[in-house]
């Protein structure tokens, strides 16, 4: 069984299109959270993911949205959270209201979760064999997580920890929006890297009011 994962969609429709059309044939797709924020469009990105039944889990961002906690966050963020408010239907705040923050899927072989399993806020980076107690994944062989925008695999005896990368804004120096396809029967994963149109994005976050620093961002891949 072959398993997609994306994670930190961050409303750049442009990035996710690509990025579902550059995916090879998958038996499920899996999101981890933060379909919502900084970019132009919301509402799109909920409507792709949600239309398809794709099982997310709610990031922070997206907690934002339908929480009213944007004050926690510097000035790109908090707008781009007012800028979801402002253009999310009704339907589509209760379906981002609806996400939990952690979920079993692919009959229980996969956890997801947005943050780190014992707090959707932590960021966990380059540090997996020293966040991960054993235990960590009990039934499970797999361990999905997003938040820090940057992709990585770490293998245990117990199975596998794997941040898929950030479709809408990745943070590692390379711009391409990332995903990941783990194969449920040999247990391995293959990360990837597609190219978008960013100058769209951008064009977009200007006309849309949105700072132009969150354009910005996205060519440098920071």
């Amino acid at each position: 069984m072959k398993v997609g994962l994306i994670s930190d969609v961050h409303s750049n429709r442009v990035a996710l299109e690509a990025v579902l059309e550059a995916m090879p044939p998958v038996d499920q797709l899996l999101c981890a959270g933060d379909v919502v924020g900084y970019n132009p469009w919301p509402g799109d990105c909920v409507d792709v993911l949600r239309d398809r039944n794709v099982p997310t889990v709610m990031g922070n961002h997206d907690a934002a949205v339908v929480e009213g906690t944007a004050f926690r966050f510097n000035g790109m963020a908090r707008a781009g959270v007012e800028h979801a408010k402002t253009r999310l239907e009704e339907d589509q705040l209760a379906w981002l209201e609806s996400l939990p923050e952690e979920r079993l899927a692919c009959d229980g072989r996969v956890k997801l979760v947005h943050g780190h399993p014992d707090d959707p806020d932590r960021y966990t980076r380059y540090t997996y064999p020293k966040e991960f107690s054993p235990g960590l994944l009990e039934d499970e062989d797999v361990l999905v997580l997003g938040h820090t925008h940057v992709q990585g695999v770490e293998q245990f005896a117990e199975g596998i920890v794997v941040n898929p990368g950030s479709v809408g804004q990745p943070r590692d120096g390379d711009p391409r929006a990332g995903y990941a396809v783990v194969d449920l029967d040999g247990l391995t994963v293959e990360t990837h890297r597609v190219e978008y149109d960013i100058e769209a994005v951008q064009e977009a976050v200007t006309e849309a009011g949105l700072p132009d620093r969150i354009g910005q961002r996205l060519a440098r891949g920071k």
